[in-house]
C-alpha cells in the first residue's frame, strides 16, 4: 500500500495535520506502507504554479488533488485523513499483512 502525503508526512501530533493522522493511524494499524510525497503544498503561494503538474498522479488516482490518499494493494483508494484513519481502525493489520 502507498500513503501519499504532502512534506509534512507523519510530522507533529495526529490531530494538528491531516498527512499525520494519516500515517499516524496506520502505524496504530499495524501496517507498513510506502510513504510517497508530493509537492505543491496549498498554503505556500509559490507552490500554486506547480500544484497542479506536481500532483497529477494523486488527481488520476482520487479525482482530487488533495492529499493524504491511501492506495491498497488491490488498487481501491481511500482519500482523506478521516476515512484513512477510520479504514486503519476497522482492518487492522494481520501479522501477515504487515510483513517482516
Amino acid at each position: 500500500m502507498i500513503l501519499y502525503t504532502c512534506g509534512q508526512k507523519k510530522v507533529g501530533p495526529g490531530f494538528a495535520h491531516p498527512c499525520a493522522k494519516a500515517g499516524k493511524a496506520l502505524d496504530a494499524a499495524g501496517y507498513q506502507y510506502e510513504l510517497k510525497t508530493v509537492d505543491g503544498y496549498r498554503m505556500a503561494i509559490w507552490t500554486w504554479g506547480s500544484r497542479d503538474r506536481d500532483r497529477e498522479e494523486i488527481k488520476r488516482l482520487s479525482g482530487t488533488n488533495e492529499v493524504p490518499i491511501l492506495v491498497l494493494d488491490n488498487g481501491e483508494v481511500v482519500s482523506g485523513s478521516g476515512a484513512i484513519a477510520r479504514w486503519a481502525k476497522e482492518h487492522p493489520s494481520s501479522p501477515s499483512k504487515a510483513g517482516p
